[in-house]
């Protein structure tokens, strides 16, 4: 037996994962050789896919490194429907052309990290709109009502008397069902999935087929301590260009260190060990930042924008390099100036974070969001926040 590759087996199937069902299953077929069928799916929600998701994308990564078929299932019905396995409150239902928005970018944000040439993505819409309200009805009767209400957080909703609606009740046959259609041998998800995931062995089983293992990782905090979420604001993103990145995380609280050099690096166990012993946190999560932004950025970003962080946050310096933005008017209004640099989202916006104190121009700070900026104003520098900087060009 390949000792090398046993360990890394063992380390895929601890590191970050809450959970897996059946571990000996799976660890036995990966040490076999055999080349399985592995899925993830994602809904479309959001247009970004940020770092807590991508914790299962580092996962398909160990996994498509040791030879095994990744399928990357896009939702484009179950994201129309809605999943509310980790929602306190019914998800609202997304129109179709939301959702079709949203999915534009996901193939090019997955392909940070997984070789997308080798990957096979799907599109659930086309099995799962096809199906009738015969095949539902099917699919339904291999599940009890009482199954569904006794998750926790449908029970808590229930409990306090919230709303749950017929077509929550879905969602579960509709991820279930997509197992079936992949023939999957494993599907990976996040541990609030745990519902969803078993009902693809339930349904595998009905339609004669081999129940899939299933790999469960946990759930990340946001910069604020929360579970992140994009419907809370707290994510680092994919998307995010490098100097926003390094900024969010060196941002997050130091008692996220270890779960964030776990799951969303692939830092040794021993090296993670080390950097918690750092008698400065900071230190450590300067390490953790550099390594996450050359994972999506590469290591000539993840330099550069250490070098920024240091600067202009620690050092409180103007950054050499500042994007310029020209203004083709004798004035501008300084609200509408922040939202021309994508500074702020909107004239109130703008003006709620001057009111605050959020905004310095050339290093002072300015109160007045009535101020007009013109020609004289030709070269200075507006920061907003600790990692917003655009150059006044007329």
């Amino acid at each position: 037996m390949d000792k090398n590759l046993e360990n890394r087996i063992d380390e895929i199937l601890s590191r970050g994962v809450a959970e897996v069902i059946n571990k000996e299953n799976l660890r036995k077929k990966l040490l076999s050789g055999e080349k399985l069928r592995i899925k993830f799916g994602m809904d479309p929600t959001s247009p970004n896919i940020h770092i807590g998701r991508a914790v299962l994308l580092l996962k398909l990564k160990d996994l498509q490194d040791l030879g095994h078929h990744i399928i990357l299932l896009v939702g484009n019905a179950t994201g129309v429907i809605g999943d509310t396995s980790d929602k306190d409150s019914e998800r609202p239902m997304l129109t179709q052309e939301m959702v079709e928005k949203n999915m534009q970018a996901y193939a090019q944000q997955a392909g940070k990290i997984l070789d997308m040439d080798k990957i096979e993505i799907v599109y659930n819409a086309d099995w799962l709109n096809k199906l009738g309200y015969r095949e539902i009805g099917e699919h339904a009767d291999c599940f009890s009502l009482h199954e569904f209400i006794s998750r926790d957080n449908i029970k808590k909703r229930l409990d306090a008397g919230k709303r749950v609606s017929l077509r929550e009740v879905l969602y579960p046959l509709m991820q279930g069902y997509d197992s079936v259609e992949l023939q999957a041998d494993v599907e990976l998800g996040g541990q609030d999935q745990r519902f969803n995931l078993l009902a693809g062995r339930v349904l595998q089983e009905k339609f004669g087929q081999k129940q899939q293992d299933i790999l469960m990782t946990n759930i990340i905090s946001g910069t604020d301590g929360r579970k992140m979420s994009s419907s809370w604001g707290n994510t680092i993103n994919l998307t995010d260009d490098s100097n926003t990145m390094f900024g969010k995380i060196m941002s997050v609280p130091d008692s996220l260190l270890n779960e964030y050099l776990i799951h969303c690096t692939r830092i040794s166990v021993e090296e993670i060990k080390k950097l918690l012993q750092l008698e400065n946190p900071r230190d450590a999560k300067i390490v953790l930042a550099q390594e996450i932004v050359k994972i999506y950025h590469g290591e000539e970003a993840a330099e550069k924008a250490k070098e920024y962080f240091v600067k202009t946050i620690s050092n409180k310096e103007i950054p050499e390099e500042v994007k310029e933005v020209k203004v083709n008017k004798d004035e501008i209004k300084i609200v509408e100036f922040l939202v021309l640099a994508n500074l702020a989202k909107s004239n109130g916006e703008a003006r709620r974070k001057i009111e605050q104190g959020g905004l310095e121009i050339n290093g002072k700070r300015e109160g007045d969001w009535q101020r007009i900026l013109t020609a004289a104003d030709d070269g200075a520098v507006c920061k907003v926040g600790k990692f917003g900087f655009a150059k006044i060009k007329f």
